[in-house]
């Protein structure tokens, strides 16, 4: 009993310690393509479409940022989860928007319940996806007219920009490679030890 007590408590010193270590370079990396992937979708909603009636910087862009920057080892990070998981909800979102434009109290958890499971059906799971079926259903005016448009932009757009510089910034060191799950990473190691 001593010795389970004792290797209790040496695991969890050790699993809190690898918690707490700072890496410096990570931290920086992880911050960089978060503001530069942030940065090009609200650099073109203000350039570029501020005149016309789209929106392009939704708020679930954030939750993404966080993890195909800062966790990009997370299979709910990788191009398929982040790609497909926004384009699930999106359209999850936009029909349950209106089948029931009226009905905040049905329509808001039927969204968020529904993306859930055709993100597992699809093996797309990405969190930020319910956020994107959300927004379909709470968001403004402005949202909600673009109907399935919205699926295209801002979801779609905004998720190959945050993607594409996510290939980029995780990328520059030899210490981070994005994607990490993938099978075009696995068909390229395949290939090249041939």
């Amino acid at each position: 009993m001593i010795k389970k007590i004792k290797r209790t408590v040496r695991i969890s010193r050790y699993v809190i310690y690898k918690e707490t270590l700072v890496n410096k370079e990570e931290h920086f990396w992880s911050f960089i393509g978060a503001f530069v992937g942030i940065g090009i979708i609200s650099f073109l909603q203000k350039n570029m479409l501020d005149h016309i009636t789209n929106i392009f910087l939704i708020g679930s862009f954030g939750a993404s940022s966080v993890l195909i920057y800062g966790a990009i080892e997370s299979p709910m990070a990788q191009p398929r989860n982040l790609i497909g998981g926004h384009l699930v909800s999106a359209f999850i979102g936009v029909t349950v928007q209106m089948i029931f434009p009226e009905t905040l109290w049905i329509a808001a958890p039927l969204a968020v319940a529904s993306s859930i499971v055709c993100m597992q059906l699809s093996k797309t799971m990405h969190p930020p996806g319910g956020a994107t079926a959300l927004i379909a259903i709470i968001g403004t005016e402005k949202v909600k007219t673009l109907g399935y448009v919205y699926i295209l932009s801002p979801v779609l757009s905004g998720a190959v920009i945050l993607f594409i510089t996510a290939l980029i910034f995780n990328n520059i060191t030899s210490k981070r490679k994005y994607p990490t799950h993938s099978r075009i990473t696995n068909y390229l190691k395949n290939r090249i030890n041939r």
